[in-house]
């Protein structure tokens, strides 16, 4: 049974994960230390579920007035500032590094500039251009919100899962990542999974099961291809997986509606 400590411990983990990856505000009684913003990466997932809801609210609001291109469009600037950019600053920084290093320590040097280089503004510019694409798409198909709840969502779980079984490589002294850069518990996992994967309560099972093992092989490979390029993982590899990981799901959701020739029905609206 959970006591009202341990409610109370759990709170505020979670005030600590939603202030370390957005901006929104948090009680300021939120006590901080390294060890436990290390524990609240378990609410990860979680985090942006809430962010997803807030979209949701914001679209609600605006798309009476204005076209699925403007929406969406608004809907992304809004997105942005509710995180600062931080994923796509992840994603930029690890293309540049990845792009321009041909050793392990020139990329991870290279990842640590704050300069945006060619190889970063290609790679950010395509993966904002395909995530307002299909996000229209989705719009039209009046699938929006549970989309977007599902990709908020799961893709963190995904980067987030990263931490349990790789190897943490980057400056220790300069990586904005590094409380979070220790192994996860088990249960601090599953928790992380559980939250990620409560919004595929959204679709039909089938919908449900293709998602998983696209992204279960995509994780297998982003892993394999990180050892390779960086000799583990890094903060910024976590935004970058995350991103790519949010794309997957809007295009699979694209494609299983196009080849079943209808739109996605979520089944609490069935």
């Amino acid at each position: 049974m959970l006591s009202l400590k341990n409610f109370r411990h759990q709170l505020n983990l979670f005030y600590l994960a939603l202030s370390f990856f957005s901006r929104i505000p948090v009680p300021k009684s939120s006590y901080y230390s390294p060890e436990l913003l290390n524990q609240s990466g378990r609410y990860f997932s979680l985090v942006g579920i809430c962010l997803a809801l807030i979209l949701c609210f914001f679209y609600s609001v605006i798309s009476p007035y204005f076209s699925s291109n403007i929406t969406i469009a608004l809907i992304i600037i809004i997105s942005l500032l509710l995180t600062g950019a931080f994923h796509e600053d992840g994603l930029t920084d690890m293309a540049d590094g990845i792009g321009g290093g041909m050793t392990i320590e020139k990329r991870l040097l290279i990842m640590k500039d704050s300069r945006i280089g060619t190889y970063g503004a290609v790679t950010l510019f395509m993966a904002l251009l395909l995530k307002w694409l299909t996000l229209v798409e989705l719009a039209q198909s009046s699938q929006f919100i549970s989309s977007l709840v599902l990709g908020y969502g799961l893709s963190r779980a995904i980067a987030g899962s990263l931490i349990a079984d790789m190897h943490y490589v980057s400056d220790s002294d300069t990586s904005k990542s590094k409380p979070l850069a220790n192994k996860q518990s088990t249960n601090e996992l599953m928790l992380l999974l559980f939250f990620g994967c409560l919004p595929l309560l959204l679709l039909p099972f089938f919908y449900s099961v293709v998602i998983l093992i696209s992204l279960f092989v995509f994780r297998v490979l982003f892993k394999r291809w990180l050892n390779v390029r960086l000799g583990g993982y890094t903060g910024d590899a976590l935004g970058a997986c995350q991103q790519i990981s949010e794309l997957i799901i809007y295009l699979l959701l694209i494609a299983l509606a196009t080849n079943n020739n209808t739109t996605i029905q979520p089944l609490l609206v069935n």
